[in-house]
């Protein structure tokens, strides 16, 4: 049996990295699939690769930390498969390398605004339509950095742990109405997003060094944790911050 067989999963950000990953694995356990991102291109490109296996899906433009365009994700999940059971708050961005007093206000809201806001008005609107079938089951992508502290990663950083923060509360607000939250952990994951900022070969082997499994994780293993989170075989687990960490020795 599939883990997600008939049910319907929305992923936002599943166009690369963590996300597309959790897209494809998702369609293979039985999901139909919404892939909500910003970049259309490969959004589009996920979905085609999920068509080409046999799955279903379809494609959603979203920058969630609008709520408009949140609210337009879950209307149009809705509208074309009549539910939705499983959504993948993975959408994020990075921010690195500035102390508290050199990072520009302008950058530090628009973390805020994508990896703790963005969640938050996920949520909101996804909540409500899993409450009207009868339940579901939410996965927020937080990270190593919401467990840990790392210098120069202010803003990150607090999104992260406040992202905790928020899946815990959802938890308990909605544990007694059968919508299960719970967050993966993910520390340093083979992705654009982090290529983006390791292309210095040495600061990228100081990262692998952090984790005592010895490598950067590949982006099919925390889509697997979420996977697992998102089934029926995590039904009693609500509220858990997962670490998907190789064992990471970060402080």
């Amino acid at each position: 049996m599939k883990r997600l067989q008939d049910k319907v999963a929305l992923i936002t950000g599943g166009n690369a990295g963590i996300g597309k990953a959790a897209a494809l694995l998702f369609a293979q356990e039985g999901a139909r699939v919404v892939v909500a991102a910003r970049r259309e291109d490969e959004g589009a490109q996920t979905v085609a690769e999920i068509i080409a296996q046999g799955g279903e899906a379809m494609f959603v433009r979203a920058d969630i930390s609008r709520s408009a365009d949140c609210a337009a994700m879950v209307t149009a999940t809705v509208k074309r498969f009549g539910r939705l059971d499983v959504a993948f708050n993975n959408a994020g961005v990075v921010q690195y390398g500035k102390t508290v007093i050199e990072l520009e206000e302008e950058e530090w809201d628009r973390v805020l605004a994508i990896n703790l806001k963005g969640v938050f008005l996920s949520m909101k609107h996804e909540i409500p339509e899993m409450l009207k079938t009868g339940g579901g089951a939410i996965v927020n992508n937080s990270s190593i950095g919401g467990l840990v502290v790392i210098p120069g990663m202010s803003a990150y950083q607090s999104s992260k742990h406040g992202l905790i923060g928020l899946t815990k509360v959802a938890a308990l607000e909605f544990a007694a109405r059968n919508v299960r939250v719970n967050a993966i952990c993910p520390a340093g994951t083979d992705t654009p997003m982090l290529a983006s900022w390791t292309a210095d070969p040495e600061l990228k082997q100081r990262l692998v060094a952090t984790h005592p499994i010895g490598r950067l994780a590949d982006p099919i293993e925390p889509a697997r944790a979420a996977l697992f989170l998102a089934s029926d075989e995590a039904s009693f687990i609500t509220g858990v911050a997962l670490p998907v960490d190789g064992g990471s020795i970060l402080p």
